[in-house]
């Protein structure tokens, strides 16, 4: 071999390595977006003061993008320039993530929901509180005229929350191209061998993005939403209160950052190489026959001659077969059952990992010691509270009060967080005359228990994630197995648009609604109406939330086991055909023309069914 084809050699192996070394840092990059966009579903639904079915069709949006691009893009992607493809889709995706944190920049500054005017002057000793003020309830709660509602949430900017439907649309799109041209450019020039090592390498690397997403999330969860445009010494709550809202916007510039700067690589890339490992006087050939081997998977090996002519199939004649190549499809029983089973398991991880978060929080991270019902009570009927806003204080009975007028609480003393809410008069009805009736600002803190239980729920989590995990892959096989070699290609294409958009879009919907179902105190918008949810009753919502993951991973174990049954006895149904079919051969072995006969026959049947 010459110097020359040497290194030419040796340039086309570095190139292949640049995309494998750039898809993965893609693969990181998107399910970074990815996972924090999961985690950000509660600040974004407080900032908005949206309810959780609203937040639910917003998560859907990914999934609806990318199933409006999903057809086009598997069909002309494999014809095209790939790698400029995944380019121009990171670019796409980038630009989504910087609208999602657009609404930050064109709303004003976040104003929590409160009852009262904190006075953050230090040198303030008391204060006069709202049960001694001189309103009449009618004026808290009377209903505010339509126009003028109207003009205030035009005001507002109430419908911000569609840039973040936008955005996250947008990254659908933009997230198509990167799994099936990626994998399928890296299989197409890489040794057949070293495929499966080089897909472990890039699923490895996309790991670490959910891990890294979700830290970011939790970070920023805790910095306050408008932090570096106000006065944080201002602020009377803290980042367990419902109220408060985190930086989410940041994360999405972070994360759109990095998701454009994956991009840069792929436009540096050819459009085709070398197939890995062949000798470079061959490379010319394979070069231009590598735009093509997707569709000599379509062709059956029995049909191809021998010769270097190529059948050349037209458009018409690929749509002409394509609804009876449906119908071959869904009329095999094992693959409709597998699809009906992953549909269930994907809606149950879905609605999970959407409000995994909020579950986690609701559950562990405060008291449910509020009872709607029992808001007015004697002992706060003087001092015409408003039932509609929302500024929780602590008592030192352990009960959380929505507010410091209804918990009938006279004088105030300290500023900002610091402050302290005295003689409360409802905080005496549930203690000695003598003990403290004092409140501070917040909901009370979790109970005792509470850290020890999430750690057994989290260690409960990991080890369902790894018994899920493991049947990953026999599953996937299974479902390769079970069709037709010609029909593998639309088998799995089906397969994606089928789950995505029944597995992709409802859950979210679905499962948000009836969270909202289980709130126990709404917030009010800036403009009237009901917002977001400020605190919900944690029995109920459990229930809700673990009832519907539960059954729906019941129902999959339950298909599954269907499934089981169903293969089993093809197996032994296509067993005793072989059987029959070489006690068939050994009987008519004098009779070469009978057995070839018989032999064709029972070809022509073993082709109507799979391999499984």
């Amino acid at each position: 071999m010459s110097v020359e084809s040497k290194k030419a050699r040796e340039a086309c192996c570095s190139k292949l390595k640049l995309f494998l070394v750039s898809l993965a840092f893609v693969y990181f990059a998107k399910a970074f977006g990815g996972a924090y966009m999961k985690s950000s579903i509660t600040q974004i639904e407080r900032r908005f003061d949206i309810p959780s079915s609203l937040i639910g069709v917003i998560d859907g949006s990914f999934e609806m993008g990318n199933l409006l691009v999903i057809a086009f893009v598997s069909y002309f992607g494999a014809k095209l320039h790939r790698p400029r493809l995944i380019g121009i889709g990171c670019l796409v995706m980038a630009t989504g993530s910087f609208i999602v944190a657009l609404p930050h920049f064109l709303q004003g500054p976040y104003k929590y929901e409160t009852s009262m005017s904190h006075n953050t002057q230090v040198n303030t000793t008391e204060n006069i509180l709202p049960c001694l003020s001189n309103h009449s309830l009618n004026e808290k709660d009377e209903i505010p005229d339509v126009e003028a509602m109207k003009a205030c949430e035009k005001a507002v900017g109430s419908s911000m929350w569609i840039y973040v439907f936008l955005g996250n649309m947008l990254r659908g799109i933009g997230e198509t191209p990167i799994m099936p041209l990626g994998i399928s450019y890296l299989d197409d020039f890489s040794k057949h061998e070293n495929t499966p090592f080089y897909l472990a390498c890039i699923h490895t690397t996309g790991i670490l993005g959910p891990m890294f997403g979700f830290m970011l999330g939790s970070f920023l969860a805790k910095t306050y939403v408008d932090i570096g445009f106000v006065n944080l010494d201002s602020i009377t709550i803290n980042y367990k209160d419902s109220r408060w809202v985190g930086a989410w916007w940041l994360g999405f510039i972070l994360t759109g950052t990095v998701i454009l700067l994956s991009s840069i690589p792929f436009f540096f890339l050819p459009k085709s190489l070398p197939k890995q490992g062949e000798e470079e006087e061959g490379g010319n050939k394979s070069t231009e026959l590598a735009s093509g081997p997707e569709q000599e998977s379509f062709l059956p090996d029995e049909t191809q001659d021998g010769g270097d002519k190529e059948k050349t199939v037209t458009f018409k004649e690929m749509a002409k077969d394509f609804v009876p190549s449906l119908k071959r499809l869904f009329r095999n029983s094992i693959y409709t059952m597998m699809i009906l089973t992953h549909l269930v398991a994907v809606n149950g991880f879905i609605g999970m990992i959407t409000f995994k978060p909020k579950f986690m929080e609701q559950i562990y991270g405060q008291a449910v010691s509020y009872n709607y019902s029992t808001l007015l009570s004697p002992c706060n009927m003087g001092c015409s509270c408003s039932m509609k806003h929302w500024d929780p204080v602590c008592a030192y009975n352990g009960m959380t009060y929505a507010s410091p007028c209804l918990a009938g609480c006279q004088t105030s003393t300290g500023t900002g967080k610091a402050m302290v809410f005295h003689n409360c008069t409802c905080v005496g009805d549930f203690m000695t005359p003598a003990a403290n009736m004092s409140a501070v600002l917040g909901q009370c803190p979790r109970k005792s228990d509470c850290d020890y239980k999430f750690k057994i729920y989290m260690a409960l989590t990991v080890v369902g994630a790894f018994i899920s995990a493991c049947g990953g892959t026999p599953g996937y096989i299974v479902l390769l197995r079970s069709i037709q070699p010609d029909l593998k290609s639309l088998a799995l294409g089906m397969q994606t648009l089928i789950v995505r958009t029944l597995g992709g879009i409802p859950p979210p919907i679905y499962f948000g609604a009836l969270i909202d179902r289980t709130c126990l105190k709404w917030g009010t918008k800036q403009c009237g109406g009901r917002g977001a949810c400020r605190l919900y009753d944690s029995n109920a919502f459990r229930m809700t939330f673990l009832g519907l993951v539960t059954g729906l991973y019941f129902l999959t174990n339950v298909l599954w086991g269907i499934l089981y049954v169903k293969i089993i006895k093809r197996q032994k149904k296509l067993a005793l055909r072989n059987q029959a079919k070489d006690n068939e051969v050994e009987g008519n072995t004098q009779n070469n023309g009978h057995a070839n006969i018989s032999i064709s026959t029972n070809k022509e049947e073993d082709n109507k069914e799979s391999s499984i």
